[in-house]
């Protein structure tokens, strides 16, 4: 039993190729607003644009990106944000899971949960991930919106993938990722951890704000 949840992922991954590939043409759906309108002032933070190299653009497939890192005068917490919007997803340009990626960076993951999503306003699920290098920590939340959904199961956005292009022929698609770094390990507890708490509500109140923003230049759910 344990070989086949093993090849589970491999699986569905390989099925869904085919299908997407296969069953319907897939269109194109460009976002409803330009993704560079995403907000550049969130709480009162000010930001500056980064710059995905060409090549890795190409490697990871998106069609449209913002990516900005805010910071304010004082002390606070900074943060970034990234949104990457692939407008079809056909084999060889799919969202790639932040977990693949994170081992090989260098990172270890010390937590890694499904929540609720926070935040006033917005419903769906969140990855969160604390995550250690070399002392070095960073509070990331991400999840995968499109066609109307907020989900964080790489499990389910497939099988919706799935669905969603053998019915409407549209598999559009954005990973959101909201990154916080929260200082080296106090040797304390996680769960009293006052940094990772104040990471945890700046991120709430990040996404309040970002929420509404997301649904106004992602495209609405097939009718």
């Amino acid at each position: 039993m344990s070989g086949i949840k093993a090849f589970a992922p491999a699986v569905l991954i390989g099925l869904g190729v085919l299908l997407v590939s296969g069953i319907r043409e897939q269109h194109i759906v460009p976002p409803a607003r330009p993704v560079a309108e995403l907000p550049t002032k969130i709480l009162q933070y000010t930001s500056r644009d980064i710059v995905v190299p060409e090549q890795e653009q190409k490697i990871a497939g998106m069609s449209h990106y913002s990516m900005r890192e805010f910071t304010q005068a004082d002390s606070s917490l900074p943060f970034s944000v990234y949104v990457g919007y692939y407008d079809r997803q056909v084999q060889g340009k799919t969202i790639h899971s932040p977990k693949n990626c994170l081992p090989g960076a260098g990172w270890d993951i010390l937590i890694s949960e499904r929540v609720a999503l926070p935040g006033g306003g917005s419903t769906g699920t969140a990855n969160r991930v604390l995550l250690s290098n070399q002392g070095t920590r960073a509070l990331v939340y991400y999840w995968y919106q499109g066609r109307g959904r907020r989900e964080s199961s790489e499990y389910k956005v497939k099988w919706d993938l799935l669905r969603d292009a053998a019915l409407y022929g549209r598999t559009e698609e954005a990973l959101v990722r909201i990154v916080v770094p929260v200082g080296r390990d106090s040797g304390r507890k996680l769960a009293d951890d006052p940094a990772l708490k104040s990471a945890d509500a700046l991120v709430a109140k990040v996404i309040t704000t970002l929420a509404p923003e997301l649904d106004r230049v992602l495209p609405k759910a097939p009718a």
